[in-house]
């Protein structure tokens, strides 16, 4: 590397908010399943802490000898649904207070995996997991849990998406953190490093360590120097910005492997936002020539955000995966939270928005008075868009107790500040009882 590429990347970590987000530690449980269920926390427990005991320390010397910070250190696990299928309880409480348990021995910030995966139907399970999602994160810290409730191949599981809107409310009205640490998933993806939705899938290795990269700051910066500039140019700009914020998620996740002796899995090439002022994928969209984030254009701009993050990164590392795009949680980005205030994006827009990104409505504060069918349409609509368009999707809706549109509700740290969001007020309450499955689309027939 050159020394201006090197002076260049410094000032990118101290002025521009340029950091790794995430080093997450996937595990797999499958070799914990046992039908004695104090048996396998007992072993889940036991193989957290022996795999992930060194991963916060190798961070922090990472962190410490390189001068990249290192936001988060997490883990994720094999969807619980499946692990603790094999045990005759009748919820999985316990489980989350192992996953619990054992991430705070070890030190990460949250650990991924109270899942079910459940876009086909139900297997025993998943419906005593998904029922359990209320207390597990009521009595728990860590823990973060998603669930899967459509495909691009199987359809939409229309009684999941129905059973997920009174899970929500009823994890809204046990704690105020719940519905932050839970999402529905349409094509979740079994590497995704980023919380809440993080779970190891079935088809990965043992243990695995992949990347999550961010740098909004960094990419608004770019683009400042090419004000006016033809499209052309802006996306040459970001491709090559993508490309200095993934190397930089290469070299770490090479390291953190090495040292932890577990195998590289991928680099999320994600755009993830924070609240810090500076750190917002709204204000790279407000560069491009918006006037604010939300008026017409603006998935435009997104869309060529996106597509240009992606032909840089993939020139940076040797695997690329997980959810790989533009995040627009509105609690974590300070743009969107401004442009939700002005009145400039409401729910309808941020929809058609997840059509182009990653992932969905997330870190969306609703009135608490919103009923759980109207959730669960949210949910369907979110999942359509998924699987029509072969992508992922999800919801990450928090209603917020005795709170009416133009509130604001606090969750401290990187989980920001949210206004609450103006819902439709007519109801698809019929719609939603229908319950059944919404078949797969055809793909050969595309328009």
């Amino acid at each position: 590397m050159e020394t201006n590429q090197i002076l260049e990347t410094i000032r990118m970590i101290e002025e521009e908010n340029l950091d790794i987000r995430t080093i997450t530690m996937g595990i797999s449980l499958l070799d914990c399943i046992d039908s004695d269920s104090d048996r396998a926390c007992e072993k889940i427990y036991d193989k957290i802490t022996r795999l992930a005991k060194n991963l916060v320390k190798v961070g922090e010397e990472i962190e410490s000898e390189y001068g990249i910070p290192i936001i988060n250190k997490r883990i994720s696990v094999t969807p619980i649904g499946i692990i603790a299928a094999a045990s005759p309880d009748k919820d999985y409480v316990k489980y989350a207070k192992a996953l619990d348990r054992a991430a705070q021995a070890v030190g990460v910030n949250f650990i991924g995996g109270f899942s079910a995966l459940v876009e086909k139907g139900y297997q025993h399970g998943d419906e005593i997991l998904i029922n359990s999602i209320p207390q597990a994160l009521a009595e728990t810290e860590f823990v973060c849990s998603s669930v899967n409730i459509g495909s691009t191949k199987a359809g939409i599981n229309m009684d999941a998406v129905r059973h997920m809107g009174y899970v929500i409310k009823e994890t809204a009205e046990k704690s105020d953190m719940g519905c932050a640490k839970l999402v529905v998933f349409a094509n979740a993806v079994e590497d995704n490093p980023f919380m809440a939705g993080a779970f190891h899938g079935v088809g990965e290795a043992d243990c695995v360590i992949n990347v999550g990269v961010s740098g909004p700051g960094v990419v608004k910066r770019a683009l400042e120097k090419v004000k006016g500039e033809p499209f052309d140019v802006v996306a040459e700009v970001v491709k090559q910005t993508a490309f200095k914020i993934t190397r930089m998620g290469q070299l770490v996740g090479k390291i953190a492997s090495e040292r932890l002796d577990v195998p590289f899995g991928i680099v999320d090439l994600s755009l993830a936002p924070t609240p810090a002022v500076g750190d917002s994928v709204a204000y790279i969209l407000e560069e491009m020539g918006l006037e604010s984030v939300g008026t017409h254009g603006t998935t435009a701009a997104l869309a060529l955000l996106n597509d240009a993050v992606k032909k840089g990164g993939v020139m940076a590392c040797n695997h690329v995966g997980g959810l790989s795009g533009a995040f627009i949680p509105v609690s974590e980005d300070a743009g969107m939270i401004d442009a939700v205030n002005n009145g400039a994006l409401n729910l309808e827009k941020l929809e058609a928005m997840t059509a182009i990104c990653s992932v969905g409505l997330d870190m969306v504060a609703i009135p608490g008075e919103t009923s759980a069918e109207t959730i669960a349409a949210m949910i369907a609509d979110e999942a359509a868009i998924g699987v029509i368009n072969h992508k992922t999707t999800a919801v990450r809706l928090i209603p917020a107790k005795g709170t009416k549109v133009g509130d604001m509700v606090e969750f401290g740290g990187l989980l920001g500040r949210a206004p609450v969001m103006k819902v439709n007020n007519y109801a698809s309450t019929d719609f939603i009882l229908r319950g059944g499955r919404i078949p797969a689309p055809i793909h050969s027939f595309k328009n």
